[in-house]
């Protein structure tokens, strides 16, 4: 079988794709990169919350070993930023991680962290595919034997974290202000730092449960009802934070119970660091994000930055760079201060202390910053269909065949990465076929809510002919 990496790491349907076999593949070539171009043997190496993560971390272990690498394993479940914390701490030749982050619970995969803390760069990924041998029955060391000769080293990526929180937060003022705080962990594996930082929150979906109740534990508004419907009830909980599987992605909610998209969170971190913490740098987003983050740069005169979908675009900017915010659609954002990765909690608790330090709630603040960009709304919509269609639509978006979508008249086209559609109405509406699940995403921004879904519906009406 091929193995393939997508826009953030190699991900399969557990026991079919995913399995003992394959993750020792990938390990040995991941090895074997290591060791080609004389990086620091070592890896720091861990697995979230899903179904047979410990097994495929002392499969991957093992091969490692082997093939001369130390490793430092995770005590438990950890996050994918605490992966890269932990790789920058004990300067590793590079992170890994068991997960398969927002994908739905059949799936595991495996993310490859660079010695910088944040995703191998695309240049690396190609490195490490190269490598991947059809069968893998070389040698793999025995993980007691390993303990005793100090080739294994097992690690506390949790407390290392949570240190580092609280290094660089005012946590104290956020508990001082009384801010009624809620978490839904999606059953994932930022479940424990709150708890621990914020034994006084509400929780939500904070156990382990490796099948995730049969929810993908993407932080998007439709998985998100019961959520969005207990702060609603509340009327008490000032802010709602949401993270994905692997901790690394953001969702919020305001006291209302409506959700915060993370275009609106790039902007909310863009206007507090620059405008309240007087912090400059370039700002770096990818093609699907809003275009309302480019008009509040200018207004600040930052730099800004549009790359390919994929944090790890992202990252390349933020480890050569001065990068204030580097943030996608999606909910991955990375800021100064931090290391170069995405981080749903570190994100989260940024907007916390926001709100903390300026008294104001989360409608208010974002009133600051539409009073600088204006109104917009952006929808997202997922279409789940056969692989020869999905082909075919992408063909006729080469090709120029789409003239309008309903109503909206196309004025002109943009590739960098999917095909964006501006509109006559001054609009635009975005296709693009997901680089880690068989799904062609649509994305449209509007005035408001109701155009863009509209957009939406017209669009996929015009496709799916």
């Amino acid at each position: 079988m091929e193995i393939k990496f997508g826009t953030d790491g190699w991900r399969g349907i557990i026991a079919k794709d995913f399995t003992v076999d394959n993750v020792k593949r990938v390990a040995f070539a991941t090895a074997e990169w290591l060791k080609k171009n004389k990086i620091n043997p070592s890896i720091v190496l861990g697995h979230d919350c899903r179904f047979g993560g410990e097994l495929f971390v002392e499969t991957a272990a093992s091969v490692f070993i082997a093939n001369g690498i130390h490793v430092y394993q995770a005590k438990g479940f950890v996050s994918t930023p605490m992966i890269s914390l932990g790789t920058v701490h004990v300067k590793a030749g590079a992170g890994i991680i068991i997960t398969a982050s927002h994908n739905p619970p059949s799936y595991n995969g495996f993310k490859i962290k660079a010695s910088f803390g944040g995703p191998a760069t695309q240049a690396m990924i190609d490195e490490v595919q190269l490598l991947i041998p059809e069968h893998y029955d070389g040698a793999e060391a025995n993980l007691n034997e390993a303990r005793e000769n100090d080739h294994l080293t097992e690690i506390d990526l949790e407390t290392l974290y949570c240190n580092q929180i609280e290094k660089s937060f005012d946590l104290k003022l956020i508990k001082e202000k009384k801010l009624e705080l809620a978490y839904d962990a999606m059953y994932g594996a930022g479940q424990n730092v709150i708890r621990r930082l914020f034994p006084e929150a509400t929780l939500l979906h904070c156990e382990h449960n490796p099948g995730f109740m049969g929810q993908a534990p993407e932080p998007i508004h439709k998985n998100l009802y019961e959520f969005s419907e207990m702060i609603r009830i509340s009327e008490e909980i000032d802010c709602g934070l949401v993270t994905d599987g692997d901790a690394d992605r953001i969702g919020l909610y305001n006291k209302k119970g409506e959700f915060i998209d993370s275009h609106h969170i790039i902007l909310l971190l863009i206007h507090y660091l620059h405008k309240y913490k007087n912090l400059d740098g370039k700002v770096i987003t990818t093609f699907s994000a809003t275009n309302k983050i480019r008009k509040l740069c200018e207004a600040y005169g930052l730099p800004i930055q549009i790359t390919k979908i994929g944090f790890k675009y992202i990252c390349e900017y933020m480890i050569k760079e001065k990068v204030l915010v580097g943030g996608e659609e999606s909910g991955g954002i990375a800021i100064t201060g931090h290391i170069p990765e995405r981080d749903g909690i570190w994100i989260g608790l940024t907007i916390w202390e926001f709100m903390a330090k300026t008294g104001k709630s989360l409608d208010e603040l974002i009133k600051e910053v539409y009073e600088v960009t204006g109104t917009f709304a952006m929808e997202r919509n997922d279409l789940y269909i056969q692989e020869n269609q999905k082909l075919s639509i992408i063909e006729k978006c080469h090709t120029g065949h789409y003239k309008s979508f309903g109503s909206y008249r196309i004025v002109n086209m943009e590739t960098v990465d999917g095909f964006k559609f501006h509109l006559h109405t001054g609009d635009w509406v975005m296709i693009r076929p997901s680089g880690t699940e068989p799904v062609l995403r649509t994305y449209a921004e509007a005035n408001d809510s109701k155009t863009a879904f509209d957009i939406l519906e017209q669009t996929q009406n015009t496709i799916l002919l």
